[in-house]
C-alpha cells in the first residue's frame, strides 16, 4: 500500500481551484484545462483522479472542447476501477458519462450558500461518505420522508443531476435537489462543494445576480468550523479509498455499482 499515492485533478476554470483539498492533496497534478492542458490518458491518472467543478454546464462542448474527453476519461475510470470523485459540475459530468442526464437551468432555481444534505443508509457503507454520515451523529433512513443524517454543506449550482447512471446508488439529498450524492462504482459524485472556503464561496456567490452575497456570507462564517471539518473527513477518506486501491486493486465492471 503506497503511502504517497499520485492524485490527478482536473480544474475547468480558474476560479474553482482545489481550495480547501489543496492540504490534503498536497502532491496532486494539478491540470488546468482553461489554459489549454490536455485531458488525460486514463493510464497517465496515477491512482486516482478528482474533477473540479467549472462555470460550464456538463454539455457546453463548444463553451469548452475538453468536455467530451472528460466524460470518456470518466466512463473508462469506472471500468477500471480507479478512484474517482467528481464535484459539482464533474459530479455532473460523471452522471452523463454513464448515460444519466443532467438539467441546465433546473427549476427549483440556483442552490447557494449552506445547505443540508440529508444521507441515506446507503452512505453509511460508502468508502468516502460514511465519516460524514457517522459524524452527523444519528442514523440513516431509507426512506427519504423520514429522519437522516444532516450535514451542512457549501453549495453553488443552477444545473442538477436528474437521472443516475444504471446502477449508481444514492447516497444523498437535499430540500431543493434529490441527487446531492451518487455512487457509480469506483467513482463518487458530490452536487456540492467540499473543498470551498468562505472566501472561495463569497467570490462565487459575487459572480451571480441572483444571489444574495451577504448571506451566503454569514452562512459560510457561522459553520466554517463544521464546513473545514466536513472537506478533511471527505478529502481524507478519498484518499484512504485511493490507498487501499493501491494495496488491493479491485476490477470493478462499468455501470455496475461500486
Amino acid at each position: 500500500m503506497s503511502d504517497h499515492p499520485r492524485v490527478t485533478v482536473l480544474q475547468h476554470s480558474s476560479d474553482v481551484p482545489l481550495d480547501r483539498f489543496a492540504r490534503t492533496f498536497t502532491a496532486a497534478r494539478v491540470v488546468r484545462l482553461f489554459a489549454g492542458d490536455p485531458v488525460p490518458a486514463l493510464e497517465e491518472c496515477g491512482d486516482g483522479l478528482v474533477v473540479l467543478g467549472g462555470q460550464m454546464n456538463a454539455y457546453a462542448d463548444d463553451d469548452a472542447p475538453w468536455l467530451p474527453a472528460v466524460r470518456s476519461l470518466l466512463a473508462r475510470a469506472v471500468g477500471a476501477g480507479l478512484p474517482t470523485l467528481g464535484i459539482c459540475l464533474g459530479a455532473q459530468l460523471l452522471a452523463v458519462a454513464g448515460g444519466g442526464a443532467v438539467q441546465v437551468a433546473a427549476p427549483p432555481g440556483r442552490e447557494a450558500g449552506v445547505v443540508d444534505v440529508h444521507w441515506r443508509a446507503e452512505a453509511l457503507a460508502d468508502p468516502v461518505l460514511a465519516p460524514l454520515a457517522r459524524a452527523a451523529g444519528a442514523t440513516c433512513e431509507e426512506d427519504v420522508d423520514g429522519p437522516a443524517c444532516v450535514t451542512p454543506v457549501v453549495s453553488m449550482h443552477s444545473d442538477a443531476v436528474i437521472e443516475l447512471p444504471q446502477g449508481a446508488r444514492w447516497l444523498g439529498w437535499s430540500d431543493a435537489y434529490p441527487y446531492q450524492a451518487f455512487r457509480w462504482g469506483s467513482a463518487l459524485g458530490v452536487q456540492f462543494h467540499p473543498e470551498a472556503s468562505p472566501s472561495l464561496a463569497v467570490r462565487w456567490a459575487l459572480g451571480e445576480t441572483d444571489v444574495d452575497t451577504a448571506s451566503v456570507h454569514a452562512q459560510v462564517t457561522a459553520h466554517d468550523a463544521g464546513l473545514a471539518r466536513t472537506a478533511d473527513l471527505l478529502a481524507g477518506a478519498f484518499l484512504e479509498q485511493v490507498r487501499a486501491a493501491v494495496g488491493h486493486p479491485v476490477e470493478v465492471a462499468l455501470g455496475q455499482a461500486g
